[in-house]
């Protein structure tokens, strides 16, 4: 169940965009804990995570604790950017083996 959850942190920490975003169903929507719109789709999170990596060559996440529960995945997790970490929670659902929908909690 958590298998694309666990690919995409691995294709993450290598930044490799490609990875990363074939994880994610094609119009897999990204939320922010008070329901902001933070990007839907592939192109919207290629963009995104390109510019990321790009710009920060240090940033890696760990998972410090994971629940699964029917077909939500969540993570507290650690973030390291620009040589300050940060603590999210990130909440994944997966449908039909990738994740169709995250909300993230955190700053």
């Amino acid at each position: 169940m958590d298998d694309p959850v666990v690919a995409q942190l691995a294709a993450y920490n290598a930044h490799d965009v490609d990875g990363f975003v074939a994880c994610y169903a094609v119009d897999a929507v990204v939320t922010s804990g008070d329901g902001r719109s933070l990007m839907t789709g592939h192109a919207e999170m290629r963009d995104a995570y390109s510019r990321l990596f790009a710009h920060h060559a240090d940033v890696h996440a760990d998972v410090i604790e994971r629940l699964c529960e029917r077909d939500w995945v969540v993570d507290h997790e650690r973030v390291l950017t620009g040589g300050e970490t940060t603590g999210y929670v990130v909440a994944y659902q997966v449908r039909d083996g990738v994740i169709s929908r995250v909300v993230i909690l955190g700053d």
